[in-house]
């Protein structure tokens, strides 16, 4: 006799993954399927995590108790953070990763989780009574019975491959599709899509020209991901590699456009604007000779490279050809040609901010099904969907919603659920207007104490938490109470380009000095570095940035602070429910629709719905106050 479970998961992706741990770890009987045991968390694109916002997105992740970032640092070969010219907000941190140590670290951490059972299967129905989701169907017959169920497909509903005029079912090379899911979901309601994503040639390392190619090393230092000690990576570090397409390049290609499938109408569905094949980079950029192009080692010991910035559904030998025109890469060998792949996702304006669908109870959607491209706001999705599956639950009454001055996964989710996506949504950290509040230093002090009160994070984090804001705070102290004389620091600020000391100042003022760094004030100043002795050395950088980033950006944090307190007024006045948006004549038709189409829960949401006018928001305040 098969168990009632609490939470099952469709799909060992990133989402599903991270959705299948935090529900088991906050002690739900879990059931994680999958079509392959050996492809959890799979890099199915690129051998990275991080990135743009993304690297601040797995900090997100990690302080909330998830995996993402503890397998990314056990399986790195380079780390580098990003933007590290421009100031703390846009800070970035991203990880070359061995793709193959990755994914058996994923299994390896399933397998060894309490609450947690695996199965190898495809599921190709769900069990649905009035409205309720009760269970799946596999492919092979079996009924799994369960309170709530998490759908994270990934690529693989209805997933269909090009290569050139070659077509092939699957979610990914060499694997099945997954069916019958999508049709018996729009037969219950739902609105359905087509996307497309796509992959570059994987390369022969053997037969690169390493001479002609520039050489990206890796930072040197502690930057990691997870705000855990020990997870340092002890895999050899490896270099990636950059070159450019050039006007023979874009000539050999061009030259296959005819067979194109996204140029003869084939691919129907619409690819991501941020992330497009290098035929889309040749058509909307004509003007331009060059692309820069990212050779990417897959692993620590292997000889495969992933060609980045080469994504491509032509035909194979036009890819082939192509690439032999590229500098370093004359007598290349491929293992095999990039792809394009469309697949279904669902409008994800049918969820709720807790990612449990509005038309089905108890079923929740994480991951590229909602409309999404790439590993971390999968993974995101994926955390907070076992979080509210689980609370589903054991405790209905409550819900673990971020608000978008909380979290990048705030403001990923908000957007997916208030603004729907046309294309595969990548996040930005312009699409954050709290920024400088959604640092990636700071992830632990915004989630941790959240996480932990759900009974997610654990206490070592807390600990190591309240150990860095103590330490945090008597740097600033101490700064703010030691006096710096002319002769120490002198010599130090004309090499700066900052202006000399007529006089003694407190430390505090030098570290504003956008020129000076904090860790250039270390050897100079001897009673500063006695003082920095009481820092664990595993947290030495970490704390002492986090300090020099309170104290040359206080004025900015505070503002933006302030003006996510007014938001936050709109945002507690619940409006979900509260009208028949259809009779509301005194807003524009645009607005009308919209609302009633997505439901928004509060005034805020709802003033971020595309369509929605600061004239229909007055309305509804007033209709409120009446």
């Amino acid at each position: 006799m098969m168990p009632i479970y609490d939470v099952i998961v469709v799909g060992g992706g990133h989402a599903g993954c991270e959705a299948a741990a935090a529900a088991a770890n906050l002690g739900s009987k879990t059931l994680l399927i999958t079509m392959d045991m050996t492809k959890y968390g799979q890099m199915s694109c690129n051998p990275a995590m991080g990135g743009i916002a993304k690297g601040q997105i797995v900090r997100e992740i990690d302080a909330l108790g998830g995996y993402s970032g503890i397998i990314s640092d056990k399986s790195t070969i380079q780390f580098r953070m990003l933007n590290k010219s421009k100031g703390p907000a846009m800070w970035s941190p991203r990880a070359q990763n061995d793709r193959f140590r990755f994914s058996a670290l994923w299994r390896e951490t399933l397998e060894n989780l309490e609450n947690l059972d695996l199965w190898q299967d495809a599921v190709t129905q769900l069990i649905i009574n009035n409205e309720i989701v009760e269970g799946v169907k596999t492919k092979i017959g079996i009924e799994f019975k369960s309170k709530t169920v998490v759908l994270t497909n990934g690529t693989f509903l209805n997933g269909l491959m090009y290569i050139g005029s070659a077509q092939m079912k699957g979610g990914r090379i060499g694997e099945g599709a997954s069916y019958n899911l999508t049709e018996q979901l729009v037969d219950a309601g739902f609105k359905t899509g087509r996307l497309k994503t796509g992959t570059p040639v994987r390369i022969d390392g053997r037969t690169i020209d390493f001479t002609a190619l520039t050489e990206q090393k890796g930072d040197i230092g502690h930057y990691k991901f997870s705000y855990l000690p020990g997870t340092e990576s002890k895999l050899k570090q490896r270099s990636c590699w950059i070159t450019y397409t050039n006007i023979d390049v874009h000539n050999e290609l061009e030259a296959g456009f005819d067979d194109s499938p996204m140029f003869d109408g084939t691919i129907q569905g619409t690819g991501p604007r941020y992330c497009p094949s290098i035929e889309s980079k040749l058509v909307t950029f004509a003007e331009k000779n060059t692309h820069q192009l990212f050779l990417e080692p897959e692993g620590e010991t292997t000889i495969e490279y992933y060609l980045n910035g080469f994504s491509s559904s032509l035909p194979w030998d036009v890819q082939y050809r192509g690439l032999q025109k590229i500098q370093g890469l004359e007598n290349v060998k491929i293992f095999r040609p990039g792809y394009a792949i469309e697949y279904d996702y669902f409008e994800p304006t049918q969820l709720h901010q807790t990612l449990e669908t509005k038309i089905i109870k108890n079923l929740f959607f994480a991951g590229q099904i909602n409309g999404t491209t790439g590993y971390e706001e999968a993974g995101a999705q994926g955390i907070m969907a076992g979080i509210n599956a689980h609370l589903n639950c054991s405790k209905p009454e409550e819900q673990f919603i971020l608000k978008r001055d909380e979290a990048y996964i705030g403001v990923l989710i908000d957007d997916l659920v208030t603004k729907g996506v046309d294309e595969p949504y990548r996040m930005f950290t312009s699409r954050a207007e709290y920024r400088i509040l959604l640092r990636q230093d700071n992830a632990d002090l915004r989630l941790t104490e959240k996480s932990h009160k759900l009974g997610l994070a654990s206490l070592e984090r807390v600990n190591l938490l309240n150990e860095k804001v103590h330490l945090i705070a008597e740097i600033i102290s101490f700064a703010k109470k030691f006096s710096v004389k002319q002769r120490f620091i002198n010599q130090l600020l004309i090499e700066k380009g900052s202006t000399e000391l007529n006089q003694s100042v407190k430390l505090f003022d030098i570290i504003l000095r956008p020129q000076v760094s904090i860790f250039d004030l270390i050897e100079p100043l001897s009673p500063f570095k006695a003082f920095l002795e009481i820092l664990p050395e595993n947290r030495r950088t970490e704390i002492l940035e986090g300090a020099e980033i309170i104290i040359k950006y206080e004025g900015y944090i505070n503002r933006e602070k302030q003006l996510a307190e007014k938001q936050e007024k709109l945002e507690n006045l619940n409006i979900a429910n509260r009208f028949n948006y259809s009779e509301l004549k005194s807003i524009s038709t645009e607005a009308r629709q919209k609302l009633e189409k997505i439901n928004p829960k509060t005034i805020g949401q709802a003033k971020r719905i595309s369509g929605v006018s600061p004239a229909d928001i007055n309305v509804l305040l007033i209709l409120l106050g009446r």
